[in-house]
């Protein structure tokens, strides 16, 4: 039996000399993280591992999403400033803030339900109050046609200096770059998976493409997230039953796939409602956090969510996801808060009715908010599987 026993002293480092001498034996060895050591059988060398600091740099880093961004005909006759302006501080404040655009950028004659066509102005708004990735696979996308869409894409584009774009694509090239978005944060690499279940108007070419709810073409573009190097993978899905506060048996069969491909997160769109929330696997699942600005005024349609995603690096270079935090928000229509259309914090604003113009409506956001907070149980991640049952 060999015992090698290896004893090393260190000299001084210099490029002309060895960096490691070995007791009893010549430096021979040019390369400073090889040295021979002597054994029972002569000398023998070995590659010794490379240095790595004792404190690399530990780094957090936020994402924050939101829900529909919307532009009804309503809306129109108003000035944008304050739509936003309530969580602007929350969006910029983030590293990456995150909406789906709820429209198209189709040129005149601007249009709102059922068809929507805002001004290139408004999304110039929504990345000026601090968004930084646009989500264009939803159900509203191809409203105008292929023109339609063509024109968003482009003017996106444009825009590529404020803001990046993800669920939609005008060619094969332009996909691939696309699907999945990788978001490269202080050297913290994230995944966005955006996909719809479908568009109220049809698709009748190849291109400009949508991405769908295929989960072929969703495990590619999580192969190529992981082939990418992405640490971290976020699932955004337009997905499920409007106006329903419990998510439906589709979305989760579809969730719990998710997770078993790899997902950290899922935060879903559509339904114009909080939808209820839980833990797949230990991956948080936010099966819809309704609309951020819009028109709507049905029942517990004007509350809504923001979910802030934490992914963290410690110092020696390993990453964790860390648990996820929601706020509700409010989206005020004329009248209520002011007499304009505001999104507000519902927690910066609870026991401040005297602030309201119309105090009917801090009563209903309040009234909506135990509700829907009670029955989602949002706050409370529940622990569910893929073959539990609807809620």
């Amino acid at each position: 039996m060999l015992c090698h026993k290896l004893i090393l002293r260190f000299l001084a480092v210099s490029s002309a000399a060895c960096s490691l001498a070995v007791r009893g034996t010549n430096c021979l060895a040019q390369n400073p993280w090889q040295a021979y050591v002597s054994g029972g059988n002569g000398s023998l060398l070995v590659e010794m591992p490379r240095p790595r600091s004792l404190y690399g740099r530990p780094d957090t880093v936020s994402m924050v999403i939101i829900g529909d961004v919307m532009l009804h005909s309503s809306q129109m006759a108003y000035d944008y400033g304050p739509f936003l302006q309530n969580i602007r501080g929350r969006l910029q404040e983030a590293d990456v803030a995150v909406a789906n655009m709820e429209f198209t950028l189709a040129g005149e004659p601007y249009s709102g339900y059922p068809a929507f066509s805002a001004p290139d102005s408004y999304a110039a708004y929504v990345a000026d109050c601090g968004v930084d990735v646009f989500l264009t696979a939803n159900n509203h996308i191809l409203d105008k046609g292929v023109k339609g869409i063509e024109r968003t894409l482009d003017v996106y584009d444009i825009m590529s200096g404020r803001i990046v774009h993800t669920g939609a694509a005008a060619d094969s090239s332009d996909h691939s770059r696309r699907y999945p978005l990788i978001l490269n944060v202080r050297g913290i690499r994230i995944a966005l998976v955006n996909f719809t279940y479908g568009t109220n108007m049809p698709q009748r070419q190849d291109w400009p493409k949508v991405n769908r709810t295929d989960r072929a073409d969703i495990a590619g573009a999580i192969d190529r997230a992981r082939d990418k190097g992405s640490h971290f993978i976020v699932a955004l899905p337009h997905w499920g039953y409007e106006y329903r506060l419990s998510h439906n048996q589709a979305q989760e069969d579809l969730a719990g796939w998710l997770v078993g491909e790899g997902v950290d997160a899922v935060v879903g769109a559509h339904p114009h409602v909080v939808q209820d929330s839980c833990l797949i696997d230990g991956r948080p699942v936010f099966y819809s956090v309704g609309n951020a600005v819009s028109n709507m005024s049905a029942k517990d349609t004007q509350l809504e969510l923001a979910v802030t995603l934490r992914f963290a690096r410690d110092w020696n270079g390993d990453m964790t996801m860390l648990q996820p935090e929601v706020t509700y928000l409010w989206c005020s229509r004329p009248g209520g808060f002011t007499d304009n259309y505001a999104t507000i914090a519902v927690e910066d604003f609870i026991g401040k009715r005297e602030l309201w113009k119309g105090a009917w409506d801090y009563d209903k956001m309040v009234t909506t908010y135990r509700r829907v907070s009670e029955a989602t149980g949002v706050r409370n991640h529940r622990i569910c599987s893929e073959n539990s049952q609807p809620q």
